[in-house]
């Protein structure tokens, strides 16, 4: 059995981790007026316009966490991260919608 590239990630499990003080990476891939009307806390957004940078700098042993609409597309982009030479690489199952519905108090602007 060849094991995934990436793993799935629950609403619960993300909103732990962020209370906790471990290192964490959060992207959101979604379009930038997405973005900036909500985002989980102390995620950065990632798009084809700062992947470079994002690439050259990013800590490739910290956790990665791939956000989306709904957990459909963050896969695609949790697997090619993955390749990228990230070592913990996961896909927010749900997607930022899920996260915004579950904790509306817990969205940045």
């Amino acid at each position: 059995m060849i094991n995934a590239p990436f793993r799935h990630l629950d609403i619960a499990s993300l909103a732990d981790w962020l209370e906790g003080d471990a290192p964490l990476t959060l992207v959101d891939i979604r379009d930038p007026q997405s973005f900036a009307q909500g985002h989980v806390p102390g995620s950065q957004r990632l798009g084809n316009d700062t992947v470079d940078a994002f690439l050259d700098q990013a800590p490739r042993q910290a956790p990665l966490v791939v956000i989306c609409y709904h957990g459909h597309s963050s896969q695609q982009a949790a697997a090619w991260l993955a390749g990228q030479g990230f070592a913990e690489v996961y896909s927010l199952d749900g997607g930022f919608t899920d996260w915004q519905h579950r904790l509306p108090d817990r969205v940045e602007c």
